[in-house]
C-alpha cells in the first residue's frame, strides 16, 4: 500500500461515510467517538508500558489499530465540519514553528 496525503485520507474516508444513507454523525457525537478511541489508546499503552496487564480474557488489540481509530475519527470529524487537514496542519506547524521555536534544545546547537 502506498503512502497517503492527508487529503487522500480525507478523500477515502468521505466516500466510505457517503456509501451510507446515515452520514457523518453530528460534531458532539464525533467528539464523543474521538475521546472513545483516544481513551482505548490509553488503555493499550498502559497495557503495553504500563503497571496494568490486560486480564487473560481480554481481547488483543494494539496500538497500531487505536491510531489508526483515530485517525479515521479525526478524518470524519474534519470533513463533517469542511476542514482541510492539510491546512489544519500547517497551520500547526506554524505555530509551533514560530511561538515555540526556541522553546526546546535543539540537536544541532552545542549546550
Amino acid at each position: 500500500m502506498k503512502d497517503k496525503t492527508l487529503k487522500e485520507i480525507q478523500q477515502e474516508v468521505d466516500q466510505y461515510i457517503n456509501q451510507f444513507k446515515e452520514g457523518y454523525f453530528h460534531p458532539l457525537s464525533m467528539l464523543a467517538r474521538l475521546t472513545e478511541e483516544v481513551g482505548e489508546l490509553a488503555r493499550e499503552v498502559n497495557h503495553q508500558f504500563g503497571q496494568k496487564p490486560k486480564k487473560p480474557e481480554e481481547e488483543e488489540n494494539s496500538i497500531q489499530n487505536e491510531l489508526g481509530d483515530i485517525i479515521f475519527i479525526v478524518a470524519c470529524f474534519a470533513n463533517s465540519l469542511h476542514i482541510d487537514l492539510n491546512e489544519a496542519f500547517d497551520q500547526v506547524m506554524h505555530k509551533y514553528n514560530t511561538r515555540d521555536k526556541d522553546r526546546w534544545s535543539r540537536k544541532d546547537q552545542e549546550a
